[in-house]
């Protein structure tokens, strides 16, 4: 994704811009109002033709991708693409923008800040859930496919609705809300045993490039990313500007930081390089480090109201280094192998500037707290000692701020003097990068903090000052509010199987055979049917009488009632067959009953493929069957491999007045 046009920056886009200022003029207010829906439709239409073009570049380049086998050409056509990537990114991200409601404007004058770094979404193609599924009901499940074509449309639809969500917590829904659905189609239909034909395609979201799979962790493991992604967009566009918009921002960094490290630590061998596990980690730092200046960001208007308070400015100079040691570790990763061959190279420049920038200004408030510390705030300084970070020639803890006010000025105008090379080396880094370069709002920020510091160090330069002997110390990075990591909202999303008919989880999956028997004609006699019921959705026989007419019918232990007189009763209650099977008269009752059938031998375990990914289920784990009053547990597998069994019913039923007991 590249950074230059980004519209996720803080502030409106020019078009959006210009109908703003026009429309508080009053003066034709009227005619304004007129032209502007044909200039939106326009734009619109413009941009619905660049993503075209970009769409049919970029299948042209995919194409070329995959036939060929020279290494040159390979890494020609996926630079190409990385741009196509890129530039498909903001057109959309500008679509998305002239449909939205209400546009985030960035606050002008002294409250301006740095724009983040948001990530843009993976891209996928259409996909047919139709044809395997049909096909997959009919030949596993026994029943009709075409029958289940109202939930394989909303399916399609759910998924085809998660290729542009919106930006916002309805999108954050979406995304939940199919990644639900997977969860639930992962244990119904994909075991090792049989799985739908299914090829999920997705393309990298750093550098565009094609992958698919089989695999249907591939398609949970984008959508997590994408949730993720979805995040980062969520918190860039936040007005950091209030003490709201910047707790906000952090909010959305570390969910996005809980999504990617959730994505990480729960699938592996990813094909594409943007869910590589080195990958995942560098936007987990960033997503913190990001977090973490937006903390400080809050902090900083707090203190505002305070601007003499010497204990403020150390806090604050503490909270600043801290942002700058996370940018910094940032940084490092960025710059180093394999990170560094995929990512954009502004993402790189920026967060050096940022390391730089927040570095000086770490600096620039331990400055003010000197000049501005009155004698009163001397004895209000508990743990002072632990600003500066020790140094060779200083005690272990560091030296201490300086009582006397002629050693404040000199200390201050060092650190000042340090708070000036660094915000003019961030500038320096911010004019290297050509794509910085554009990014107007970053120069702007990074000057002001410049402006301030020179000016501040105009106030404390005397004409006797021939001599620097002073050299300002490290601030020792703390903060007071780190930033947790959190993990994404997915369980708060209400979801209901879309396949539920056909019956509960447990029993009707494909990691379960099984032979429908019946239906079967009974009728009760004086001892009753002769089988005993036990467990609920489905009501399972936990035994037969032997030589009763339940035993001459075909029923058997361990087979499920799926129908009682015609009616489906999968997900019925031992009660309510019970209430059936009572209220039967001298016509008798018609049963139908699956028997499951042994478990096919398991495959042989010869080398795994590579540069595959892996769900939890396929390296040893299993997600355990959902209860059917909560919601999915999204993500929660368990470490031991389970096998179907029927020992985990209740105890059979020891009412023996009960019709269904012998």
């Amino acid at each position: 994704m590249i950074l230059e046009e980004r519209p996720d920056d803080p502030g409106a886009s020019e078009d959006s811009d210009r109908l703003q200022e026009d429309s508080s003029n009053p003066k034709g207010y009227d005619s304004l109002m007129q032209n502007q829906p044909g200039q939106l439709q326009s734009h619109r239409a413009r941009l619905h033709q660049q993503i075209s073009k970009e769409l049919r570049m970029r299948t042209g380049a995919e194409n070329l991708y995959r036939a060929t086998s020279n290494t040159w050409v390979r890494e020609t056509v996926a630079l190409e693409l990385s741009y196509v990537n890129s530039n498909l990114q903001l057109l959309k991200e500008e679509l998305a923008e002239l449909g939205s409601s209400a546009d985030v404007e960035q606050p002008e004058g002294e409250s301006v800040t740095i724009p983040m770094i948001p990530l843009g979404l993976k891209e996928t193609k259409e996909l047919d859930w139709a044809t395997p599924l049909k096909e997959l009901i009919s030949e596993h499940f026994g029943e009709d496919g075409t029958s289940y074509e109202t939930e394989i449309q909303e399916l399609e639809d759910l998924r085809q609705a998660t290729r542009t969500p919106s930006r916002d917590e309805v999108g954050l829904d979406l995304l939940a809300a199919y990644y639900s659905q997977l969860c639930f189609l992962d244990a119904r239909f994909f075991s090792p045993a049989r799985s739908p034909r299914l090829l999920f395609h997705w393309y990298d979201s750093l550098t565009g490039v094609p992958a698919q799979q089989r695999a249907l962790a591939f398609e949970k493991g984008s959508i997590l990313f994408n949730i993720g992604a979805l995040h980062t967009q969520i918190g860039a566009r936040q007005d950091c500007s209030c003490t709201e918009g910047a707790s906000h921002a952090a909010e959305a960094f570390q969910r996005a930081a809980g999504a990617f490290r959730l994505l990480r630590e729960n699938f592996s061998h990813a094909p594409s390089a943007d869910m590589s596990t080195a990958s995942l980690s560098m936007l987990e730092q960033l997503m913190v480090a990001q977090a973490q200046e937006c903390i400080f960001k809050g902090l900083l208007l707090l203190a505002s109201d305070t601007p003499d308070s010497c204990p403020a400015q150390l806090q604050l100079a503490q909270e600043a280094a801290q942002v700058a040691a996370e940018y910094g570790l940032v940084h490092q990763v960025m710059a180093q192998p394999p990170v560094r061959d995929h990512l954009p190279a502004s993402w790189t420049n920026l967060a050096h500037v940022k390391a730089e920038h927040f570095s000086a200004l770490a600096h620039y408030h331990t400055a003010m707290a000197l000049c501005e510390g009155s004698s009163a705030d001397k004895g209000e300084l508990p743990g002072q000692e632990h600003v500066f970070q020790p140094s060779a020639t200083c005690e272990p803890q560091g030296p201490t701020l300086p009582q006397h006010p002629e050693e404040r000025r000199k200390l201050a105008k060092a650190h000042l003097k340090r708070a000036i090379l660094g915000q003019e080396e961030a500038l320096r880094l911010h004019t290297l990068c050509r794509v910085l370069r554009k990014v107007d709002l970053l120069q702007v920020v990074v000057t002001q903090a410049l402006r301030h510091s020179l000016a501040k160090y105009s106030e404390l330069e005397r004409e006797d000052d021939f001599f620097e002997a002073v050299e300002a110390p490290d601030i020792q990075p703390k903060t007071h509010h780190a930033p947790e990591v959190k993990m994404p909202s997915l369980s708060q999303v209400k979801v209901t199987d879309l396949f539920h008919r056909l019956g509960p989880l447990s029993v009707f999956s494909t990691k379960n055979r099984w032979q429908l028997v019946g239906p079967v004609r009974m009728t009760r006699g004086e001892g009753g049917f002769g089988f005993t019921l036990r467990g609920d959705s489905p009501v399972l026989i936990a035994a037969v009488v032997p030589g009763s007419q339940a035993e001459s019918a075909g029923l058997k232990e361990g087979d499920y009632i799926v129908s009682v007189n015609g009616r489906p009763c999968k997900w019925w209650k031992h009660v309510e067959v019970v209430a059936q099977l009572r209220g039967m008269g001298e016509d008798g009752v018609s049963l139908q009953v699956v028997s499951l059938l042994p478990s096919p031998e398991p495959r042989s375990t010869g080398p795994r493929r590579p540069a595959l990914l892996w769900s939890q289920r396929e390296c040893g784990f299993e997600t355990p069957m959902p209860a059917r009053a909560r919601p999915w547990p999204i993500l929660a597998w368990s470490r031991k491999n389970k096998q179907s069994k029927t020992g985990s019913q209740p105890d059979p039923c020891t009412n023996r007045n009960c019709v269904t007991c012998p």
